[in-house]
């Protein structure tokens, strides 16, 4: 019998991430650490350049999720951190891309473009109300009445906004031409030490250029492209991209830190009744001026300076709070993009024009339904119909779409055509589901279209913005680390609407309105 009962205490001291809560113990911050474009295999082939107290502590010490999908394709950072935070997909929260095209006046805006609230240091018009669903910061808002604090830090707005959602007491990121951190009049709650910190200490404040060395004396994790000649990046204030460039280079998570580190010191976070939520986004992507270059030394070298960013990050939160007490989220935004295009050696398979294809597909139209201007243009591998035209002239919306269809799925170089008739009122092919996902009414096009990867994909009005087509997926982790957590590696593939739930549950809250999802079973005594 005393054997039995030795082996039951064994199992159950072992089962579980959260088997042995006591009553009201929930963490008293959260921090979710957005990585955009962090990819699991670069965080293995730089492993050996790590330190002890960064990434290689998360690995170590934490719950880690080896692979993290998203659901629909298109992946991109705006609908990554929405969904992330959210716990469901754009065919809900509605934030499909970072921008979207007004073809009224022939320009991209932000997704989150909003007249009504002005900038502040910074000359966008923005707010999160374009967001359709409470992210996790806003669940925790309504379950604390207003007492929790919620704040989100990042390069980019869009990352700011929705990682931080409606009910939040601010959102924080780096402008792209003065290099302050701005933020939205939506927002009331402006911390002093934020406004200080722009006066005082903000990137390039005190000097007129930043300088970019190497780390190392070699970059040894691609066997591609050697011997690389060492580089030296000088980035000067007076540049007009100046801080365009700055938010792809190591100095922009340096930044994020920094200001982090203010609200850690100041915010009180660990000494609060209620939980507390602070949501940080940092960048591991490639380079400006070495995007075409996938194996360059400089995404080595931003990714051996990430790790000092978080090691930096986890040090400030156990002095200020406690590892202890704080939950931490660790996740990529599942994607990689660059601008490489194959040399003349190696021949691609062909170009696709997407202004030729729409000219070609008005010229179409006018000869089946009469003169006019059928097609208002191609943004983001969506083709977007005049539907003003086509209630004008009473023509059956499905028709129409059928017959573009049809007709764009001649072209060489179109894999796959769908139309929004197909994924809103159809149904479609089975294989549909996952574009279905990542759509949303009176956003997206009328026409999506599949291209054959391997094909450049050709701007003819900026030769600049053509690139070459290939699947952008990447390994992307998960990782939980701090209050409660044991280490465990979990190999099979999670999802990244099952996040928010799980978050929700360790606070013990509701999930997010418009999230469907259980949360990850890791987390269940």
């Amino acid at each position: 019998m005393n054997r039995i009962i030795t082996s039951l205490l064994a199992i159950l001291a072992i089962a579980g991430v959260r088997g042995a809560e006591q009553p009201g113990d929930i963490p008293k911050l959260v921090v979710n650490i957005t990585v955009d474009k962090l990819r699991g295999d670069y965080l293995q082939y730089f492993n050996y350049s790590f330190g002890e107290r960064g990434f290689k502590r998360l690995m170590n010490d934490g719950l880690v999720y080896r692979q993290m999908q998203f659901e629909f394709p298109n992946v991109n950072r705006a609908s990554a951190i929405a969904t992330i935070f959210t716990g469901t997909n754009p065919d809900n929260h509605s934030i499909v891309a970072e921008k979207k095209y007004d073809f009224e006046s022939h320009r991209e805006v932000s997704i989150l473009y909003d007249k009504d609230f002005l900038g502040n240091y910074t000359n966008e018009n923005l707010s999160p109300l374009s967001l359709l669903c409470a992210t996790i910061g806003d669940e925790l808002k309504m379950a604390s009445n207003g007492k929790s604090d919620v704040f989100a830090i990042a390069p980019n707005s869009v990352e700011a906004l929705l990682s931080a959602g409606r009910y939040a007491n601010a959102a924080f990121w780096l402008e792209d031409y003065r290099g302050r951190f701005a933020t939205t009049t939506y927002y009331k709650d402006i911390p002093w030490y934020v406004d200080r910190y722009n006066s005082n200490e903000v990137i390039g404040k005190n000097t007129e250029t930043y300088t970019w060395n190497p780390t190392r004396s070699s970059y040894t994790a691609f066997p591609y492209n050697q011997p690389l000649s060492p580089f030296k990046h000088y980035i000067y204030k007076g540049e007009k991209d100046c801080y365009l460039k700055i938010k792809t280079s190591p100095a922009i998570n340096a930044e994020v830190t920094n200001l982090t580190a203010k609200f850690l010191e100041y915010a009180d976070f660990g000494n609060r009744a209620n939980p507390s939520m602070l949501s940080v986004t940092y960048y591991a992507g490639n380079y400006i001026e070495t995007m075409s270059n996938p194996y360059s030394p400089e995404i080595q070298d931003i990714y051996i300076h990430l790790d000092k960013e978080i090691e930096r990050l986890l040090d400030l939160v156990e002095k200020y709070v406690g590892i202890k007490n704080t939950l931490f989220v660790v996740t990529s935004t599942g994607y990689f993009d660059s601008t490489e295009v194959p040399s003349e050696s190696f021949k691609t398979v062909g170009e696709f024009y997407p202004n030729r294809c729409t000219a070609l597909l008005n010229m179409y139209l006018m000869t089946v339904y009469g003169q006019g201007n059928w097609v208002n243009g191609y943004y983001n591998n969506q083709i977007y119909l005049n539907r003003k035209l086509i209630e004008q002239q009473k023509i059956a919306y499905p028709e129409i779409l059928r017959k573009c269809a049809e007709f764009i799925a001649q072209f060489t170089g179109v894999q796959n055509v769908t139309t929004s008739s197909e994924l809103l009122f159809e149904g479609g092919e089975v294989g549909n589901a996952s574009f279905r996902k990542g759509m949303y009414k009176g956003v997206s096009g009328d026409l999506f279209l599949e291209l054959q990867p391997g094909r450049i994909l050709v701007d003819e009005k900026d030769s600049s913005k053509s690139r070459y087509l290939r699947n952008e997926t990447i390994i992307a982790p998960l990782i939980f680390f701090g209050h409660r957590i044991q280490p465990q590696k979990v190999y099979r593939i999670v999802k990244a609407t099952e996040i928010a739930p799980t978050v929700t549950h360790v606070l013990r809250i509701r999930p997010p309105n418009g999230c469907k999802e259980m949360p990850l079973q890791e987390f269940y005594p």
